[in-house]
């Protein structure tokens, strides 16, 4: 009897267990810390999940999603073996079988097309360690040149702004404890309560202490109900709109030209330019009143301090980097940046937005933020990986050119990580259509995405509970996500995969990585001396310190909170100012498209939404899109709320339900792009990119709507 006592207590106690592992939240860029407690009982899982107080960025809050993020984890659809097509299903096969079908199919494909018939495509939300070694992998286990990643569609308009302007591109140049003291914010394009809702709370300190707080969007969200003058501008006219600021604010005497000529050039001719605008016109072309434009200008131009924030609504644009060099020059102008209650911050979307566009999956770049064309570059990159220089590729395309590399056939076979382009790309028809014609394609993912199904080969991959790695968040703070959380069935981590399938390629000896922190050891030895220095940051710092803002030079460097406070990054410690002519969207309406596009966020929702779509909690409180119609435009088209609607544009079309509010302009519609298949809105936006940064523009295109 008493072994009976003891086996039931030894059993009970196994299926009954306690884990508790401190986590980050895997959706957006603040990366807010956790603690998740996971309950076993019996068959039962029971969650809690508990902020961390002490978090510098996030200060103890979570969002819904970051709440609700492990039911992803343990929704019963996780693909946990790796899984091969044939005849059209996909079947059970073991890792040594997936990685000699890739193996050979990769060698074959490059033997007959060339190193450059394969392609790589990675993900914002891989954490550095992993984003450098997919860069990596690419470049030295394919040796192809055609590699980017889906931040293309978040940050890259921002980045080349901040490149050319300041000489180098961080999210945020102050700090987020920056907020509450700046006497006057603009939110430029940006929804903050919905997509980074722990944030608001600087905000409102902010307004607390006086703040005046301006938000540019063509429609009343959250966001706009926090602030003291909301400019509800045409759809794709931010850029003629700061003309129009800028212009007052030089005529006015607002311009600070004690720092403008001491710390900027450049400033000549952006005065000539706006002299040569009229700001009736601006106002005409903009739809926003001189009156509006005038105050608005008086309040930014007047304020002691000011920051200036911009995010998708502004970036994602074919003209995307104009526009944010515009919005820069406002602070540059105004001569706030460089200290206290100053800055100019581009919104990080993705959870490693930031680092993700560091380390080398970008097309034109290498780790440390070093570019591949520039010799010294690539030399001090080839040393760390023990290549001659030579051996590097060349730069490639962008995102949604590769897509047209595909359709093409100039790349016949793709391996993708961490992202899922078929909802995310714009044109998505056409990039569907697309993947389907490769002749080979390879998807690591947790689940089988709209992407993964067209897939050859699908590779089981861990979540954040269980992939330890660094991120780096909208501030700049490079910070350590620990995955304690046991690997479920046959899954491995992203890093795993690539090196398994890098020595089955024969170049093992490249790749020798036993863990994390071996990556991350060589990522800061690459990023040395680079403009995203990471060389003094170890995981012992990160988990003493809970993150250290880069650069970080050495080891006793405390990291850089506020940037420029000095100079800037150009040689010269100069920034740039420009002037930015007339910008204007690829696509106006007309009599057969005659309605405005513009697509977003929810709060309930991240990104193509394969994992927040996965949360029983998340998706049954938004379980499907709708279509924001005005309430004069709703009657014109003879719809009522609720009604299914077809959107249409010249690449396609998608359906959804009417939502009707007068919260958005007449001329515009607003809908999320969290959804897939018909339902998928990038199947009718614009696929014309920047050219500079080669930004889609998603935020307008130009549609009609009918009832079904």
């Amino acid at each position: 009897m008493k072994d009976f006592l003891s086996n039931f207590q030894t059993k009970y106690k196994e299926l009954n267990k306690e884990e508790i592992y401190d986590a980050r939240c895997p959706y957006c860029s603040v990366q807010c810390t956790m603690q998740v407690m996971e309950e076993r009982i019996v068959s039962r899982r029971v969650f809690k999940v508990k902020p961390n107080k002490e978090d510098p960025s996030s200060e103890g809050r979570l969002c819904i999603k970051g709440v609700n993020a492990h039911e992803h984890v343990v929704n019963g659809q996780r693909v946990l073996f790796p899984l091969i097509k044939i005849d059209g299903e996909f079947h059970r096969v073991s890792w040594g079988l997936a990685l000699d079908y890739m193996k050979d199919k990769f060698t074959k494909l490059q033997a007959e097309y060339g190193n450059d018939a394969l392609g790589v495509y990675g993900g914002g939300s891989l954490t550095n360690e992993e984003a450098y070694l997919l860069g990596k992998f690419a470049r030295v286990a394919l040796k192809t040149k055609y590699i980017d990643y889906n931040g293309r569609f978040c940050m890259s308009s921002a980045a080349t702004a901040a490149n050319q302007a300041f000489g180098m591109d961080r999210g945020l140049t102050c700090t987020l404890s920056d907020i509450p003291i700046a006497e006057c914010i603009i939110l430029a394009g940006t929804n903050i309560a919905e997509c980074q809702p722990v944030l608001m709370p600087y905000f409102l300190k902010a307004k607390k202490r006086g703040s005046y707080i301006m938000v540019i969007d063509p429609r009343e969200t959250p966001t706009t109900k926090l602030a003291d003058l909301h400019i509800k501008i045409k759809p794709g006219m931010d850029a003629n709109l700061v003309n129009g600021l800028l212009k007052e604010i030089i005529e006015q005497g607002y311009a600070d030209h004690s720092f403008i000529k001491e710390r900027t050039k450049g400033f000549t001719e952006l005065q000539a330019y706006l002299q040569s605008i009229d700001l009736q016109e601006i106002s005409e072309l903009t739809d926003v009143p001189a009156s509006i434009i005038q105050l608005a200008a008086e309040r930014f131009g007047k304020a002691e301090t000011g920051i200036v924030f911009t995010a998708r609504g502004v970036e994602q644009h074919a003209s995307g980097v104009e526009t944010v060099k515009n919005f820069i020059n406002l602070a540059l102008v105004t001569g706030k940046i460089g200290r206290p209650g100053c800055g100019y911050g581009a919104i990080t979307g993705q959870a490693n937005g930031q680092g993700g566009r560091e380390h080398g999956q970008k097309a034109d770049q290498l780790p440390g933020y070093r570019s591949l064309s520039n010799p010294e570059h690539r030399q001090h990159i080839a040393g760390i990986w023990g290549i001659d220089d030579i051996e590097l590729p060349e730069k490639g395309v962008s995102a949604y050119e590769m897509m047209e590399k595909i359709a093409a056939e100039e790349i016949k076979g793709l391996f993708i990580m961490g992202s899922n382009p078929v909802v995310s790309n714009p044109n998505a028809i056409f990039v569907e259509k697309a993947l389907k014609e490769l002749d080979f394609l390879v998807v690591a993912d947790m689940y089988i995405s709209e992407t993964a199904r067209l897939a050859d080969v699908i590779l089981p991959t861990t979540s954040y509970l269980e992939d330890t790695g660094t991120l780096t968040n909208l501030e700049g703070r490079v910070v350590l996500r620990e995955g304690n959380r046991r690997k479920p069935g046959e899954t491995k981590h992203d890093w795993e995969i690539l090196c398994d399938l890098a020595v089955a390629l024969g170049q093992g000896e490249y790749f020798p990585f036993s863990s994390a922190e071996e990556i991350f050891e060589e990522l800061r030895a690459a990023s040395k001396g680079g403009m995203a220095d990471y060389y003094g940051i170890t995981y012992q710092r990160l988990q003493e310190e809970q993150g250290v803002l880069w650069p970080c030079p050495d080891i006793s460097h405390p990291g850089t909170g506020r940037l420029f406070e000095m100079t800037f990054a150009h040689e010269d410690g100069k920034a740039v100012i420009s002037a930015v002519a007339r910008q204007e969207p690829r696509e106006e309406v007309s009599h057969e498209f005659p309605l405005y596009l513009t697509t977003g966020r929810i709060m309930h929702h991240y990104l193509s939404g394969v994992q927040t779509r996965k949360s029983p909690k998340l998706n049954g409180l938004y379980s499907e899109p709708s279509i924001a119609i005005h309430p004069n435009t709703a009657q014109k088209y003879q719809l009522e709320e609720g009604d299914l609607v077809k959107i249409r544009s010249k690449r396609g079309n998608a359906v959804m339900k009417a939502s009707i509010t007068p919260s958005i302009r007449e001329d515009t519609l607003f809908t999320s792009f969290h959804w897939s298949d018909l339902q998928s809105i990038n199947r009718v936006t614009n696929p014309a990119l920047d050219p500079q940064s080669k930004m889609p523009e998603f935020k307008v295109c130009v549609v009609n709507i009918s009832p079904l």
